[in-house]
């Protein structure tokens, strides 16, 4: 019976300690109101997942257990994103992974995880009545829709006699006293970002995982039908193809991202003893960008971990704000979008620059698919869609020349193509840095474009990463493998691949519409009535913009301690 029943009198715990009953009224029936007593002391609490995969560091879900009778661990599957067209295969499959590990560890723990189907404010009811509930717990959502969601949540709860209690362990600070710090508004550059912080107590120090010991003293109750009710779906339940697909090259789930923690941890002191920095375009095994996006790591964790790094090697009392940039930057993106329900959008956004962007899909879906002819950013794009995860260098690369650099396409529709593809894409840390980087917020420096070749051939000179993700120029010298048009023909034939035959031209004359397109964004400002209220200097803290914000592998502090 999937439903247990209520706890009756007999069985009320501690009767004795907590009721001084004569032995004369316990050997006679008890009463109907001494029966609705007890059975009202019962506590049945629910634990809401939703971010957050993860048993360490999580303030809710130890409030669940607090003086807990019973405890169910749920997840519900949100239509809002179970059926979004902008979910990509690969991002499914890093939840359903982190879900089946979260299972996985809850097994060990004589628990499981519910996974229910349907739309929250229609499944809470129904288990409210069911399970008998009476504590709801879940972690603080920042962003706007997270907050409207719960709030209901929290009324619903409410009108059914259900306690909730909310805790915040998403994010290192309270966004809140930061926007209250910056006289109610959430400040809008770094610089200012940090000096707020620089004045807040430390975060909280992180909580211990929950122990076999807690989860027995509050069990849970599960249904013999447990699979067959509660199973986590596969993703050709949910619509998806599998034949062919490779294997993952990020494995979703907090027993990955502890492991993953170590051998980061391990790294940055490497890094750190020898001083010698290192640039991979490649998805690294160190990498923990998707492990924070969904909860399967704590922040908190991984702050307290830098820190009692860098206070071991470099021998100082205080690290500085920047040894935690990675952290920072995402910070900031969700203190400027937690009070804005159109950060993700340029209508009716008031921080965003109103660009009249090109509307032009066959140029927007040969970027999104990797043909644009030029092989630094096809290479990128076929990484990201294959993958899930690319370089901060290379989302520079891409989201210029989509925006203000080459294509003159709106930031919304890349940053909605990252969310399909990008495994760490977060609604506010993917809106603000797509923003970022077309120059439509946060940072004017418009007339700074990254050159679709020269600045691959920097980054990589060999050419190899070219060569891995479009495997038809792998035949092509150093010389012409960033710019394969260039090339005599000859040479084109004799590596099996004539431009414009078995690969594209490039779409674009870079030169001129990079000219163009900074002679626009000049228009665009100039045309601002507060252009002469910007800075005309470039924020300091640009470059370390990307290299932080979706936790890179650089960590120049340490390294330079």
């Amino acid at each position: 019976n999937p439903n247990p029943r209520p706890r009756s009198c007999n069985h009320a715990p501690n009767v004795g300690k907590v009721f001084e009953v004569s032995a004369a009224v316990l050997v006679s029936p008890p009463s109907v109101d001494f029966c609705s007593t007890l059975i009202s002391m019962v506590v049945n609490s629910v634990h809401w997942f939703r971010k957050g995969l993860r048993l360490h560091d999580n303030p809710a879900l130890q409030e669940a257990l607090n003086g807990a009778d019973t405890v169910r661990c749920v997840y519900i599957l949100d239509p809002w994103f179970a059926g979004a067209a902008n979910v990509g295969i690969n991002r499914w499959r890093f939840l359903l992974e982190a879900l089946e590990d979260l299972d996985s560890s809850l097994k060990k723990l004589n628990s499981r995880l519910f996974v229910v189907r349907g739309q929250p404010t229609d499944v809470f009811p129904r288990l409210f009545k069911e399970w008998n509930v009476t504590r709801l717990t879940l972690e603080y959502d920042p962003e706007p829709y997270g907050k409207e969601r719960d709030g209901a949540i929290i009324k619903m709860a409410q009108e059914f006699g259900v306690e909730t209690a909310v805790r915040n362990s998403h994010t290192l600070y309270n966004l809140d006293r930061i926007i209250e710090m910056n006289n109610n508004s959430p400040p809008l550059t770094f610089k200012r970002f940090q000096t707020i912080v620089s004045r807040l107590e430390l975060p909280r120090r992180p909580l211990a995982p929950i122990t076999q010991q807690q989860m027995n003293r509050c069990p849970t109750q599960i249904p013999d039908n447990h699979d067959q009710l509660y199973s986590i779906p596969s993703l050709e339940e949910l619509g998806f193809r599998t034949e062919g697909l490779p294997p993952a090259v990020w494995r979703g789930g907090e027993s990955e991202a502890l492991e993953r923690l170590s051998r980061h941890l391990d790294k940055k002191v490497w890094v750190a003893s020898t001083r010698v920095k290192t640039c991979s375009l490649y998805a690294s095994p160190t990498g923990l960008s998707p492990y924070l996006r969904f909860g399967c790591l704590s922040c908190r964790v991984l702050y307290y971990n830098l820190r009692e790094i860098y206070m071991k090697l470099c021998k100082r009392s205080t690290p500085p704000l920047s040894l935690y940039g990675q952290l920072l930057w995402r910070e900031f993106f969700y203190t400027a979008a937690t009070n804005n329900p159109n950060f993700d959008r340029m209508e009716g956004n008031p921080i965003c620059v109103q660009i009249p962007w090109d509307q032009n899909p066959e140029a927007l879906a040969k970027w999104a698919e990797g043909r644009t002819g030029f092989p630094w950013i096809d290479a990128i794009m076929t990484q990201l869609r294959q993958e899930g995860w690319i370089h901060h260098r290379a989302r520079h690369a891409v989201a210029c020349f989509l925006t203000r650099g080459d294509l003159w396409i709106s930031w919304e529709s890349g940053m909605k193509v990252f969310e399909e593809l990008l495994l760490d894409a977060d609604w506010s840390v993917n809106a603000g840095s797509w923003m970022w980087l077309s120059c439509s917020a946060f940072f004017q420096q418009f007339f700074h474009c990254y050159c679709p070749v020269g600045f691959g051939r920097r980054t990589d000179p060999s050419g190899d990463y070219i060569r891995r993700y479009i495997p038809i120029l792998k035949d092509y010298p150093n010389r012409y493998i960033y710019e394969p048009w260039n090339a005599p023909e000859s040479l084109q034939k004799a590596a099996n691949c004539v431009v414009g035959v078995h690969y594209p031209k490039p779409m674009i004359n870079h030169a001129e519409g990079s000219r163009l397109n900074i002679e626009r964004m000049k228009q665009v400002y100039q045309q601002l009535s507060h252009y002469r209220g910007l800075s005309k200097k470039p924020h300091q803290s640009m470059n370390i913009m990307h290299q932080n914000v979706w936790l890179d592998q650089k960590w120049s502090d340490v390294a330079s301690c």
